[in-house]
C-alpha cells in the first residue's frame, strides 16, 4: 500500500498530522507513506520513522521564478506523483491544489473535501470529508480514519530530534536544568501579548518563583526586534536565544523537552511543547482554542470552549479575555495585528496560574 498525504499548511498545522500517519502505519503496517508539506514546514516530520519521505512544496521559493518556470517546477512535481502510483491519497487542505494533486495522482481511493467550490475537482474524490465544524484539528485530520472504517488506535502528537540536537542545546544551556520555556511571539503579531505583560511574566518566574526563564525566537528581525525590546523591560536576566542565536525548530523541540512548562501563544511552539508532553499555558485571542488549543496527549482529547476565560485540559491551559467578539479569526481588531483581547490579560491571574502549574 502506497499512500500520500497532503497537508501544504503551517507550522503547526502539519505537526498535527502525526497521530493521523501513526494509525495509517498502524493499519497498513507494510504501508509505504509519503507526506507534501509546505516548505519549512517539513522538520515538524521528519525523523518520524512512519514516514517515508517528506515531500516540500516549494511555495515561497517559487515566487521569485517566472510564471513559465512556476510551471515547469508543478508539472515536474505532478509528474513524480503520477509515476509513484499511491493507492491512496488523503488530502487534508481545502482548496484547489491539493484536489488537483489528488486528481492527478491516479489513486484507486482519493479522500479530500466535501467543501471545495469546483465541482469538477470535488468529483475527483472517491470518499467526502465531512465539514470541519468546530472541533480540535486533530479530530479534524483523523476523519479519513473514520471515512475508511480504519480503527483509531491513539490520538497522540509527536515529535523527534536527533542526538546531536540535544547536546547542541545542552552546550548552550550551560548546566541550566530547572527552567521555564517561554516563546510569546507568532508569525502574526494578532496572537501576541503585550511586551509588557511578558516581560512582567519573565520577571514573576525569575525573582519571585527563583525558576530561570529561557526565552526562545524566530530567525525574523521583526521578531528579534520585539524581543530586544521586551528583555529592555525586564528587570531579570533571561536566557535568550535572541542575542545568542536563535535555535532552529528541532533543537527548539530539543529544549523545550526539557522545561518545567510551557508559556506562550496560539503558534507552532505551544504545539511542539504539547508534543513534549509539557504543561502549557497557551494564550488566545482571535483563534478558536477549541481548534487549536493545547492538545492533551495523556487524555487524547482538547476540550475547549469558545466562552474565553480560563480553559483547563488535563496538565494544559488557555487563558483568554472573555468578550463577545472572541474568536473573531480576525487579524487583530479592525485588522491592525494588534488584537485588544490579548493586550488587556490580567497579569495576576497569569501569575496565579503559573505558581498552580509548576508545583
Amino acid at each position: 500500500m502506497k499512500i500520500l498525504i497532503l497537508k501544504v499548511q503551517t507550522i503547526g498545522d502539519t505537526l498535527l498530522t502525526t497521530p493521523l500517519i501513526r494509525n495509517l502505519k498502524e493499519h497498513y503496517s507494510d504501508a509505504i507513506i509519503d507526506v507534501m508539506v509546505n516548505e519549512g514546514t517539513e522538520h515538524m516530520l521528519t525523523l518520524n520513522a512512519n514516514i517515508n519521505q517528506v515531500i516540500e512544496y516549494k511555495r515561497e521559493s517559487y515566487r521569485s521564478l517566472s510564471k513559465l518556470q512556476r510551471l515547469s517546477k508543478n508539472i515536474r512535481l505532478l509528474k513524480k506523483i503520477r509515476r509513484a502510483q499511491y493507492d491512496l491519497v488523503i488530502d487534508l487542505d481545502e482548496g484547489d491544489r491539493g484536489a488537483f494533486i489528488t486528481l492527478v495522482s491516479g489513486a484507486k481511493i482519493k479522500v479530500g473535501s466535501s467543501t471545495i467550490s469546483s465541482q469538477f475537482l470535488r468529483s475527483a474524490y472517491t470518499h467526502l470529508l465531512p465539514k470541519r465544524d468546530n472541533r480540535h484539528t486533530v479530530e479534524i485530520n483523523l476523519d479519513p480514519l473514520r471515512l475508511l472504517n480504519i480503527p483509531i488506535i491513539d490520538k497522540r502528537v509527536e515529535i523527534f530530534w536527533s542526538q546531536e540536537d540535544d547536546e547542541f542545546v545542552a552546550k548552550k544551556m550551560l548546566g541550566v536544568k530547572q527552567f521555564i520555556h517561554i516563546h510569546p511571539f507568532s508569525k502574526g503579531w494578532f496572537k501576541d501579548v503585550n511586551i509588557q505583560t511578558t516581560a512582567q511574566i519573565i520577571d514573576y518566574c525569575e525573582q519571585e518563583l527563583s525558576i530561570k526563564v529561557v526565552i526562545t525566537a524566530a530567525p525574523i528581525q521583526r521578531e528579534l526586534d520585539k524581543l530586544d525590546n521586551i528583555l529592555k523591560l525586564c528587570q531579570s536576566k533571561p536566557i535568550d536565544f535572541g542575542s545568542m542565536g536563535t535555535l532552529n525548530l528541532k533543537q527548539t523541540a530539543a529544549l523545550n523537552a526539557k522545561s518545567k512548562i510551557f508559556i506562550g501563544v496560539d503558534t507552532a511552539i505551544m504545539h511542539i511543547s504539547v508534543a513534549n508532553n509539557v504543561p502549557t499555558l497557551a494564550f488566545f485571542g482571535p483563534t478558536a482554542a477549541d481548534t487549536w488549543g493545547p492538545w492533551e496527549n495523556d487524555l487524547e482529547q482538547a476540550d475547549y470552549h469558545r466562552n474565553g476565560g480560563l480553559q483547563v485540559n488535563g496538565k494544559h491551559r488557555v487563558l483568554s479575555d472573555v468578550r463577545t467578539c472572541l474568536p473573531c479569526n480576525n487579524d487583530g481588531c479592525d485588522n491592525n495585528q494588534v488584537s485588544d483581547c490579548l493586550m488587556g490579560l490580567d497579569i495576576d491571574v497569569i501569575k496565579k496560574n503559573i505558581n498552580e502549574m509548576i508545583v
